[in-house]
């Protein structure tokens, strides 16, 4: 039997490669565009950085070092000049797909870090596998903004998972919704109609504001924000703004909130500050053709009809009143239950003579 030559044993002592088999390597140099490895063949391996990562504004020489061991796998065995073609990048992804399989068939919740903001969502990577998160399915309510989830770290599940035409979804808002449902389930099995409870100012609207009490939206309606006259509620709420509110009424899943809290009703001595035939001075705070509304304290408001203005016959209020004015009158009726007051000048007119 004829002896083999040199070469033949040496090529007999290296193992053989195939395209699409994963091998480990160990780097001998780096470059900033590539780098070489070791990979137990008669040609090294040859790793770009296009094939290392996605991301170009990665450094290869402070990322790789000569000494470290990777698992590649090989694209192409002879590139035309006797090269080995290596992918890590792709392995991971595939590494990454199959989490996200796995995940998708289990209802598994991920957390990974948004790396890219996109026009119609946002983009995030596990273990190299990209999961497109649409703009309806980042939360439970609209976002205007999703550049303030620009490298947060979020939880998802996989909505959707087909590799082969590149469409592998992931939903953030399933989640949202299912916590909020557990928050509501919660908060109205120790809710009670006459509780005090903190939140946080959500939404301001021209008929009121709805706060937030911990995964639950109360309604604090325009006309339970103060026991006096409030203008307009964007005048006295901001978004974020901390509350204690009084709970209401609840119906259902809804909320009724209020500020008038009983111990600040102005109403509660009104009895003996504001007896009959007692004198009075408070300030106009608005007018109506039938006659004027005069603020005596923070919540409470008299009415002085245009026929008690003056002995002297007055057309309309607005003649000889004016917003802001102070004035001075007798109280002629009290009906606390109702929360009326009757004033009248013309009954100090009268008085004086």
């Amino acid at each position: 039997m004829s002896e083999l030559s040199f070469e033949q044993m040496l090529d007999e002592s290296i193992k053989t490669i195939h395209n699409g088999e994963v091998v480990e390597g160990t780097v001998i140099d780096v470059k900033p565009e590539e780098v070489i490895l070791n990979i137990g063949y008669k040609s090294d391996g040859i790793l770009s950085k296009g094939e290392y990562t996605n991301d170009q504004s990665v450094d290869l020489t402070q990322a790789v070092h000569v000494g470290d061991t990777m698992t590649v796998k090989v694209l192409k065995v002879n590139d035309g000049e006797g090269q080995v073609l290596l992918t890590y990048k792709r392995l991971a992804m595939e590494k990454g797909n199959e989490k996200l399989r796995e995940a998708f068939e289990n209802k598994e919740k991920l957390r990974a870090t948004v790396t890219q903001i996109l026009g119609g969502g946002l983009g995030v990577e596990v273990e190299g596998a990209r999961v497109f998160i649409p703009a309806s399915l980042v939360s439970d309510t609209y976002e205007k903004d999703l550049g303030k989830f620009a490298d947060q770290e979020i939880e998802f599940v996989i909505s959707e998972f087909n590799p082969r035409r590149n469409r592998i979804i992931g939903d953030r808002r399933q989640l949202l919704v299912a916590e909020r449902a557990e928050k509501q389930k919660e908060l109205f099995a120790r809710l009670n109609i006459g509780d005090t409870i903190e939140g946080t100012v959500k939404n301001v609207t021209d008929f009121g504001a709805f706060v937030d009490l911990g995964g639950v939206d109360g309604l604090l309606h325009i006309s339970e924000m103060s026991w006096g006259r409030v203008e307009h509620p964007k005048k006295v709420f901001k978004t974020g703004q901390p509350l204690k509110v009084l709970v209401k009424d609840i119906r259902d899943t809804k909320i009724a909130l209020s500020l008038k809290f009983p111990e600040t009703n102005p109403w509660v001595d009104a009895d003996e500050e504001f007896a009959v035939g007692s004198t009075v001075t408070g300030r106009v705070a608005r007018m109506t053709d039938f006659g004027a509304f005069v603020e005596l304290k923070p919540g409470v408001d008299a009415l002085l009809h245009v026929s008690q203005i003056s002995r002297a016959h007055v057309e309309k209020p607005s003649d000889v009143l004016s917003v802001g004015q102070e004035v001075t009158a007798k109280i002629v009726d009290l009906n606390v239950a109702d929360k009326k007051i009757s004033l009248s000048m013309k009954a100090l007119e009268l008085s004086d003579e």
